[in-house]
């Protein structure tokens, strides 16, 4: 029987069957002798023998909880990142053997996790090192752009062209930084340098990078003011995800449209809110606006990429907030960004 399988279990029905049969010889021999007093006898032997095998029964299931105790403590020290927790399981038996598939598995895992980690590496440094390599020959086309500019003043066909290629070398430029910015998330080397910041000194620092495209394109870039609002977060990136949603409404707003960013505080939350009155999103997209590359076949926006979205995402989430979206097609689109107010116990 693979029951028996384990020493200690073994020992348990050894014990027992040891027990009973001490108890059965004395009840023999009480009986055959007709003992005075037998039937006490006979009462204080079944007393005996019932109060040594609880005993033995509890000794032996208090080591088998102390053992699956520590076995929980090892799988939580595993989850919590120790990759050197291990459940001893140099015995045989069922237990011991569920022990040893949960190291198993607990290895296999760290090995996943070891490899996802070096491929995330692996592909932040070749990102990186693809940007670093275009940044030269992207510079070099710019000076080339400029001096085709001096040479052609006369000639407003050639003035369209270069300026038609000074968009796309801008287009790659931010397609390279984008992709460098979501290498750094994905491969867990970003440190967000956390401070106490005033969030309206940030919008207003969003507000004046992009008046000059909201005049140009005469739509209304309007804040909704709370001057007491503070949050502990990283300045540049949260500004980078909040400028990525404000761009994306202004690429898909019409001249007109209003565009509106509101921050406040609750209980718990600081909540940033980014409305638009434009194009909207169509329903079926919603669900995948945050996945790269996505492209939707409703969109008329030809220059995106489908990296702004998902990079926002990344970087709301390691400030251990949440990002939503509600949107009706036509009619306009809102995010609303929470994060949690950290609280002293």
């Amino acid at each position: 029987m693979r029951i028996l399988a384990n020493q200690k279990t073994r020992h348990l029905f050894c014990w027992i069957l040891l027990l009973i049969t001490l108890s059965s010889s004395f009840s023999i021999v009480v009986v055959g002798l007709q003992w005075n007093g037998a039937v006490l006898y006979l009462f204080t032997s079944a007393i005996c023998m019932g109060s040594l095998i609880l005993t033995v029964l509890y000794l032996y299931f208090r080591e088998q909880e102390q053992m699956i105790e520590h076995a929980v403590m090892q799988i939580l020290e595993s989850l919590s990142g120790n990759q050197n927790a291990r459940i001893d399981c140099d015995d045989e038996g069922e237990l011991y053997r569920l022990f040893h598939e949960i190291n198993s598995l607990v290895a296999i895992l760290n090995t996943h996790i070891e490899n996802e980690k070096n491929t995330k590496y692996f592909l932040k440094d070749t990102i990186s090192n693809i940007s670093h390599q275009l940044k030269t020959p992207l510079t070099t086309l710019n000076i080339y752009n400029g001096l085709l500019q001096e040479e052609a003043q006369n000639s407003p066909a050639i003035q369209e062209f270069i300026h038609l290629s000074e968009q796309e070398l801008d287009r790659i430029e931010s397609l390279v930084q984008t992709l460098l910015k979501i290498a750094k998330l994905d491969s867990g080397t970003m440190v967000l340098e956390k401070t106490v910041e005033n969030l309206s000194d940030m919008m207003d620092c969003i507000e004046q990078h992009f008046s000059y495209q909201a005049k140009q394109e005469k739509k209304q870039l309007i804040l909704c003011r709370n001057d007491s609002v503070m949050l502990s977060c990283d300045r540049v990136w949260l500004i980078e995800a909040i400028s990525n949603l404000v761009k994306n409404a202004f690429d898909h707003t019409k001249a007109g449209n209003t565009i509106s960013i509101e921050w406040k505080t609750f209980a718990s939350i600081v909540q940033i809110t980014i409305k638009d009155n434009g194009s909207g999103i169509h329903a079926e997209d919603i669900p995948h606006i945050f996945k790269r590359f996505y492209r939707s076949r409703f969109s008329k926006d030809t220059q995106g990429i489908g990296l702004g979205l998902p990079l926002v995402k990344m970087i709301v989430e390691a400030h251990n907030g949440t990002i939503e979206v509600d949107s009706e097609w036509g009619v306009g689109t809102t995010f609303v960004m929470n994060f949690l107010i950290p609280t002293k116990l």
